[in-house]
Protein backbone atom coordinates (compact mmCIF):
# COMPACT_ATOMS: atom_id res chain seq x y z
CA UNK A 1 0.00 0.00 0.00
CA UNK A 2 1.61 3.39 -0.83
CA UNK A 3 0.59 5.53 1.96
CA UNK A 4 1.66 8.72 0.36
CA UNK A 5 -0.57 8.25 -2.93
CA UNK A 6 -3.70 7.57 0.44
CA UNK A 7 -2.94 10.95 1.65
CA UNK A 8 -2.63 12.78 -2.14
CA UNK A 9 -5.64 11.27 -2.40
CA UNK A 10 -7.26 12.36 1.17
CA UNK A 11 -5.48 16.29 0.52
CA UNK A 12 -7.62 15.66 -2.83
CA UNK A 13 -10.98 14.76 -1.48
CA UNK A 14 -10.71 17.54 1.12
CA UNK A 15 -9.69 19.95 -1.40
CA UNK A 16 -12.87 19.11 -3.77
CA UNK A 17 -15.38 18.94 -0.76
CA UNK A 18 -14.31 22.76 0.52
CA UNK A 19 -14.55 24.13 -3.39
CA UNK A 20 -17.13 22.60 -4.77
CA UNK A 21 -20.10 24.35 -3.33
CA UNK A 22 -18.65 27.87 -2.99
CA UNK A 23 -18.28 30.07 -5.44
CA UNK A 24 -14.53 29.65 -6.61
CA UNK A 25 -14.24 26.77 -9.37
CA UNK A 26 -13.66 22.89 -7.50
CA UNK A 27 -11.87 22.15 -10.74
CA UNK A 28 -9.55 24.55 -11.02
CA UNK A 29 -8.33 23.99 -7.23
CA UNK A 30 -8.40 20.11 -8.14
CA UNK A 31 -6.00 20.93 -11.03
CA UNK A 32 -3.49 22.81 -9.00
CA UNK A 33 -3.51 19.95 -6.03
CA UNK A 34 -3.15 17.86 -8.79
CA UNK A 35 -0.16 19.54 -10.00
CA UNK A 36 1.29 20.60 -6.54
CA UNK A 37 1.13 17.08 -5.51
CA UNK A 38 1.83 15.43 -8.88
CA UNK A 39 -0.94 13.08 -7.99
CA UNK A 40 -1.38 12.55 -11.59
CA UNK A 41 2.04 10.95 -11.87
CA UNK A 42 1.54 8.79 -9.13
CA UNK A 43 -2.02 7.37 -9.77
CA UNK A 44 -2.02 7.68 -13.01
CA UNK A 45 -3.16 10.88 -15.50
CA UNK A 46 -5.99 9.11 -16.99
CA UNK A 47 -7.24 7.29 -13.59
CA UNK A 48 -6.75 10.60 -11.56
CA UNK A 49 -8.87 12.49 -14.32
CA UNK A 50 -11.91 9.84 -13.02
CA UNK A 51 -11.03 10.51 -9.45
CA UNK A 52 -11.48 13.99 -9.53
CA UNK A 53 -15.17 13.94 -11.28
CA UNK A 54 -15.60 10.45 -9.00
CA UNK A 55 -15.12 12.11 -5.55
CA UNK A 56 -17.44 14.70 -6.41
CA UNK A 57 -20.03 11.88 -5.23
CA UNK A 58 -18.68 12.50 -1.69
CA UNK A 59 -19.76 16.12 -1.94
CA UNK A 60 -22.89 15.66 -2.72
CA UNK A 61 -23.32 12.83 0.14
CA UNK A 62 -22.91 15.83 2.20
CA UNK A 63 -25.35 18.03 0.59
CA UNK A 64 -28.35 14.64 1.09
CA UNK A 65 -27.19 14.65 4.83
CA UNK A 66 -27.85 18.13 5.59
CA UNK A 67 -30.69 18.85 3.41
CA UNK A 68 -32.08 14.63 4.61
CA UNK A 69 -35.50 16.15 6.08
CA UNK A 70 -36.40 18.01 3.11
CA UNK A 71 -35.24 14.97 1.01
CA UNK A 72 -37.96 13.32 2.99
CA UNK A 73 -40.57 15.31 2.59
CA UNK A 74 -40.15 15.61 -0.66
CA UNK A 75 -40.17 11.97 -1.95
CA UNK A 76 -42.59 10.98 0.66
CA UNK A 77 -45.04 13.86 -0.73
CA UNK A 78 -44.90 13.19 -4.37
CA UNK A 79 -48.01 11.85 -4.88
CA UNK A 80 -50.15 13.86 -2.82
CA UNK A 81 -48.07 17.21 -1.91
CA UNK A 82 -48.39 20.10 -4.92
CA UNK A 83 -45.20 21.77 -2.80
CA UNK A 84 -43.37 18.33 -3.12
CA UNK A 85 -44.14 18.13 -6.42
CA UNK A 86 -43.15 21.31 -7.73
CA UNK A 87 -40.37 21.23 -6.04
CA UNK A 88 -39.24 18.41 -7.71
CA UNK A 89 -40.28 19.09 -10.96
CA UNK A 90 -38.01 22.40 -10.46
CA UNK A 91 -34.91 20.27 -9.97
CA UNK A 92 -35.94 18.11 -12.82
CA UNK A 93 -35.88 21.19 -15.36
CA UNK A 94 -33.13 22.98 -13.88
CA UNK A 95 -30.97 19.61 -14.19
CA UNK A 96 -31.82 19.24 -17.65
CA UNK A 97 -30.70 22.01 -19.40
CA UNK A 98 -26.73 20.83 -18.21
CA UNK A 99 -27.38 17.78 -19.94
CA UNK A 100 -29.58 18.57 -23.37
CA UNK A 101 -28.21 22.01 -24.23
CA UNK A 102 -24.58 21.57 -23.48
CA UNK A 103 -22.69 24.69 -23.79
CA UNK A 104 -25.83 26.76 -24.56
CA UNK A 105 -25.59 30.06 -23.07
CA UNK A 106 -28.57 31.53 -20.99
CA UNK A 107 -30.56 34.71 -21.46
CA UNK A 108 -28.42 37.72 -21.36
CA UNK A 109 -27.30 38.79 -18.09
CA UNK A 110 -27.75 42.46 -17.05
CA UNK A 111 -24.94 43.85 -14.78
CA UNK A 112 -27.67 45.55 -12.66
CA UNK A 113 -28.83 44.10 -9.55
CA UNK A 114 -32.25 43.17 -9.57
CA UNK A 115 -34.45 42.99 -6.14
CA UNK A 116 -34.71 39.43 -4.86
CA UNK A 117 -38.45 38.20 -5.69
CA UNK A 118 -38.50 34.73 -4.99
CA UNK A 119 -37.62 34.65 -1.21
CA UNK A 120 -38.13 30.55 -1.25
CA UNK A 121 -37.23 27.61 -2.45
CA UNK A 122 -40.72 26.52 -2.81
CA UNK A 123 -42.02 29.93 -4.50
CA UNK A 124 -40.11 29.24 -7.43
CA UNK A 125 -41.74 28.56 -10.76
CA UNK A 126 -40.42 26.15 -13.45
CA UNK A 127 -39.56 29.28 -15.52
CA UNK A 128 -37.14 29.96 -12.81
CA UNK A 129 -35.82 26.64 -12.73
CA UNK A 130 -35.06 26.62 -16.11
CA UNK A 131 -33.13 30.04 -15.64
CA UNK A 132 -31.06 28.57 -13.33
CA UNK A 133 -30.69 24.90 -14.98
CA UNK A 134 -29.31 27.47 -18.44
CA UNK A 135 -27.12 29.05 -16.24
CA UNK A 136 -25.49 26.54 -15.04
CA UNK A 137 -24.38 25.04 -18.52
CA UNK A 138 -21.81 27.91 -17.98
CA UNK A 139 -20.16 25.59 -15.26
CA UNK A 140 -19.33 23.16 -18.77
CA UNK A 141 -16.43 26.14 -19.60
CA UNK A 142 -13.57 24.78 -18.24
CA UNK A 143 -12.68 27.18 -14.81
CA UNK A 144 -16.69 27.88 -14.39
CA UNK A 145 -18.04 27.71 -11.14
CA UNK A 146 -20.86 25.98 -10.86
CA UNK A 147 -22.01 26.91 -7.65
CA UNK A 148 -20.90 30.27 -8.40
CA UNK A 149 -22.98 30.45 -12.07
CA UNK A 150 -26.05 28.82 -10.24
CA UNK A 151 -25.90 31.55 -7.26
CA UNK A 152 -25.13 34.36 -8.88
CA UNK A 153 -27.18 33.42 -11.69
CA UNK A 154 -30.20 32.81 -9.82
CA UNK A 155 -29.89 35.92 -8.01
CA UNK A 156 -29.26 38.47 -10.68
CA UNK A 157 -32.62 36.63 -11.87
CA UNK A 158 -34.73 37.58 -9.25
CA UNK A 159 -33.79 34.35 -6.43
CA UNK A 160 -32.75 35.51 -3.14
CA UNK A 161 -29.13 34.78 -1.94
CA UNK A 162 -30.42 32.22 0.25
CA UNK A 163 -33.03 30.40 -2.03
CA UNK A 164 -30.49 30.73 -4.58
CA UNK A 165 -27.59 29.24 -2.44
CA UNK A 166 -29.98 26.12 -1.44
CA UNK A 167 -31.46 25.43 -4.98
CA UNK A 168 -27.75 25.65 -6.10
CA UNK A 169 -27.56 22.54 -3.46
CA UNK A 170 -29.72 20.83 -4.63
CA UNK A 171 -29.52 21.04 -8.52
CA UNK A 172 -25.67 19.94 -7.78
CA UNK A 173 -27.28 16.56 -6.76
CA UNK A 174 -28.57 15.02 -9.58
CA UNK A 175 -26.04 16.87 -11.77
CA UNK A 176 -23.12 15.86 -9.90
CA UNK A 177 -24.24 12.26 -8.98
CA UNK A 178 -24.73 11.78 -13.05
CA UNK A 179 -21.43 13.14 -14.18
CA UNK A 180 -19.18 10.89 -11.50
CA UNK A 181 -21.66 7.53 -12.81
CA UNK A 182 -21.35 8.39 -16.33
CA UNK A 183 -17.29 8.93 -16.01
CA UNK A 184 -17.19 5.58 -13.96
CA UNK A 185 -19.04 3.84 -16.74
CA UNK A 186 -16.95 5.71 -19.62
CA UNK A 187 -13.54 4.63 -18.37
CA UNK A 188 -14.73 1.19 -16.53
CA UNK A 189 -11.73 -0.23 -18.59
CA UNK A 190 -9.20 1.96 -16.47
CA UNK A 191 -9.94 0.80 -13.40
CA UNK A 192 -10.16 -2.29 -11.30
CA UNK A 193 -11.46 -3.55 -7.57
CA UNK A 194 -7.85 -2.68 -6.45
CA UNK A 195 -8.58 1.14 -7.29
CA UNK A 196 -11.36 1.13 -4.92
CA UNK A 197 -9.57 1.50 -1.53
CA UNK A 198 -8.04 5.07 -2.98
CA UNK A 199 -11.41 6.26 -4.76
CA UNK A 200 -13.16 5.66 -1.36
CA UNK A 201 -10.38 7.64 0.50
CA UNK A 202 -10.81 10.62 -2.00
CA UNK A 203 -14.63 10.28 -1.26
CA UNK A 204 -14.74 9.94 2.40
CA UNK A 205 -12.89 12.96 3.18
CA UNK A 206 -14.72 14.78 0.08
CA UNK A 207 -17.83 13.54 2.18
CA UNK A 208 -16.31 15.25 5.37
CA UNK A 209 -14.86 18.67 4.27
CA UNK A 210 -17.98 19.24 2.10
CA UNK A 211 -20.37 18.62 5.33
CA UNK A 212 -18.54 21.21 7.04
CA UNK A 213 -18.63 23.48 4.09
CA UNK A 214 -22.36 23.22 3.35
CA UNK A 215 -23.43 23.70 6.44
CA UNK A 216 -20.83 26.78 7.32
CA UNK A 217 -22.20 28.36 4.05
CA UNK A 218 -26.15 27.87 4.93
CA UNK A 219 -25.39 29.90 8.01
CA UNK A 220 -23.03 32.31 6.26
CA UNK A 221 -25.38 33.26 3.38
CA UNK A 222 -28.10 34.65 5.44
CA UNK A 223 -26.28 37.79 6.60
CA UNK A 224 -23.23 37.99 3.99
CA UNK A 225 -22.54 38.66 0.21
CA UNK A 226 -20.97 36.99 -2.23
CA UNK A 227 -17.91 39.77 -2.36
CA UNK A 228 -15.10 37.45 -0.04
CA UNK A 229 -15.27 35.00 -2.40
CA UNK A 230 -14.59 37.07 -5.62
CA UNK A 231 -11.58 38.82 -3.98
CA UNK A 232 -10.17 35.33 -3.42
CA UNK A 233 -10.95 34.84 -6.90
CA UNK A 234 -8.65 37.50 -7.92
CA UNK A 235 -5.84 36.87 -4.80
CA UNK A 236 -5.78 33.44 -5.83
CA UNK A 237 -5.40 33.81 -9.28
CA UNK A 238 -2.48 36.46 -8.84
CA UNK A 239 -0.76 34.27 -6.58
CA UNK A 240 -0.65 31.56 -9.10
CA UNK A 241 0.42 34.01 -12.34
CA UNK A 242 3.00 35.21 -9.85
CA UNK A 243 4.76 31.43 -8.75
CA UNK A 244 4.47 30.32 -12.46
CA UNK A 245 6.33 33.53 -13.84
CA UNK A 246 9.05 33.51 -11.33
CA UNK A 247 9.69 29.90 -11.62
CA UNK A 248 9.02 29.05 -8.65
CA UNK A 249 5.97 26.38 -8.75
CA UNK A 250 5.27 24.53 -12.47
CA UNK A 251 1.56 24.96 -12.49
CA UNK A 252 1.58 22.14 -14.99
CA UNK A 253 -1.48 19.00 -14.75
Amino acid sequence: MDIVLFLKAAVMGIVEGLTEFLPISSTGHLILANALMDFGGSAGAEKAKVFEIAIQTGAIFAVILVYLQRIKDTVTGLRTDPVAQRFALNVIIGFLPAVVMGLMLAEKLTARYQTSRVESMDDMTPLDALKVGLVQCLALVPGTSRSGATIIGGMLMGLSRKTATDYSFFLGIPTLVGAGAYSLYKERALLSLADLPLFLTGLVFAFLSAWVCVRWLIRYVSSHNFMPFAWYRIAFGVLILVTSHLGWITWAE
